[in-house]
């Protein structure tokens, strides 16, 4: 005597890539979206951290030369290949560029709030250009991008992210988006007070009241994704060297000729995480701190970022039924 027995139908798997702090670098955005066919992925998450830090101008001078100050040190540029590579070069470390006169660039000189809103012309264009370069690349692919600011990026900048055309790069920030069938995934940005007073700061509590008020329109925070720029504080996803805020710029603390490392991360993070229990919570904002651990059953990870060296790095998650069957981190 025997049976049949129904075969089990194969469970649905998503599978993601996330990265975060790019900084601008255009290198490093060039290989997260071709992550995407390389990794064989359906999902793309960017953490915050999207614009870059610093605009350096490029003065033609009356010669048809220029010059430009990096580092500290004046480059000096006498041929076309020379201006090209230095302009591929200050997009590759993520810094933004424009070509000006000397009396622009004096005008410029005397004037902050011309300087400020230069900055973010400039960052909004970048942003565009890789929102179209991103669109053109996912299209037909079946590759969906999620992206959220951090706290060095400036709202006025981040709106550009918001167009009603939108196909394949969303914003993700503020909102709760249906991954796929079972899983949810919420963004946030905002991080704790630094020692660069960037654009998107916030006292921890009231961090933990934005994240609480985001957390209750999930309605299955057991298969929800949080996206949060801050990691949890001690949780090792937050480890670098401690600052002295006094100093211009911000200097690191020594004891005994060692470096003093701390946790910088959110107190309000690691509550929401232990409340809440989120099947994953990823982050960022910490560079040097790459890793994966547990708060409870919640994995939490932090690829880390090398943007500057055009390095990107990463982490690849195979999601279904509402549990984690693998994951990896990744650098290239």
């Amino acid at each position: 005597m025997f049976s049949f027995r129904k075969k089990a139908s194969p469970r649905s798997t998503t599978r993601l890539f996330f990265a975060t702090d790019l900084h601008g670098s255009e290198r490093t955005f060039r290989k997260f979206i071709n992550a995407a066919k390389f990794y064989h992925v359906q999902i793309l998450i960017l953490g915050g951290d999207v614009l870059g830090k610093i605009a350096v101008p490029i003065i033609r001078e009356p010669s048809g030369n220029f010059r430009a100050t990096l580092h500290g040190r004046v480059q000096r540029i006498t041929t076309a290949a020379e201006l090209t590579a230095f302009q591929e070069q200050l997009g590759l470390l993520g810094f933004y560029f424009k070509i000006m006169e000397e009396d622009e660039y004096q005008r410029l000189r005397a004037d902050p709030t011309a300087v400020e809103l230069l900055f973010q012309q400039l960052a909004r264009e970048r942003l565009e250009s890789w929102i179209e370069l991103a669109e053109a690349r996912l299209a037909d692919t079946g590759t969906l991008c999620y992206v959220t600011g951090g706290n060095d990026d400036y709202p006025e900048v981040l709106d550009v992210l918001n167009r009603p055309d939108a196909q394949y790069v969303f914003a993700a920030e503020d909102k709760v988006l249906q991954v796929d069938a079972q899983h949810t995934l919420i963004s946030h940005g905002f991080s704790t007070p630094t020692p660069w007073h960037t654009p998107r700061e916030v006292p921890d509590e009231q961090l933990g009241q934005m994240i609480d008020k985001l957390i209750a329109r999930v309605d299955d925070p057991a298969h929800c994704i949080f996206n949060f720029h801050e990691p949890p504080v001690d949780s090792t996803l937050d480890t670098c060297p401690q600052l002295d805020w006094s100093t211009d710029p911000p200097a690191q603390i020594t004891r005994a000729g060692q470096v003093v490392m701390f946790g910088a991360g959110s107190r309000s993070v690691r509550t929401a995480i232990e409340k809440t229990q989120p099947l994953l919570s990823l982050h960022g904002h910490i560079h040097e701190s790459p890793g994966a651990v547990r708060i409870g059953k919640t994995l939490c990870i932090n690829p880390g970022s090398e943007y500057g060296e055009g390095v990107l790095r990463g982490c690849i998650l195979n999601l279904s039924a509402g549990q984690i069957d693998s994951y990896q981190l990744t650098a290239g």
